[in-house]
């Protein structure tokens, strides 16, 4: 139980780990601004872009370090990010475009499907 707890909070500590990172780099080399409201079109999908790869960095990461059924920890570590992604729309969804807070609640499960599975066909193919 404490191995899947710490694999799921690994998994999610590093999306918002890189997430933060990217962001505060390229905050800091002017590249992205400081206020999201004034952000064009291409500049959003370029942080979706990368925070989409993150985070399927991080449900690979759950699935690598899951005790047993690591499909199911990247679902589970997916719910999180579901739960999280629609407090975003509730919340935060006047910070962006209306789609972007959209289009990471509508990705999440194909997310955590993706980040699962690289590692389990990974393990197949040793």
């Amino acid at each position: 139980m404490l191995k899947s707890f710490i694999a799921i909070v690994v998994g999610l500590l590093s999306n918002v780990i890189l997430s933060l990172l990217c962001d505060t780099i390229l905050k800091v080399l002017n590249f992205l601004p400081y206020d999201h409201m004034f952000v064009s079109t291409p500049l959003v999908l370029f942080v979706l872009g990368y925070r989409i790869i993150f985070s399927i960095f991080g449900c690979y990461l759950t699935a690598k370090l899951a005790p047993q059924n690591p499909m199911k920890h990247a679902y589970i570590l997916g719910g999180i990010g579901l739960l999280l992604g629609i407090a975003g729309v509730v919340f935060a969804g006047h910070l962006g475009p209306w789609w972007y807070a959209w289009s990471l609640v509508i990705l999440t499960p194909f997310i955590a499907y993706l980040g699962g599975k690289l590692y389990v066909l990974q393990e197949k193919s040793k």
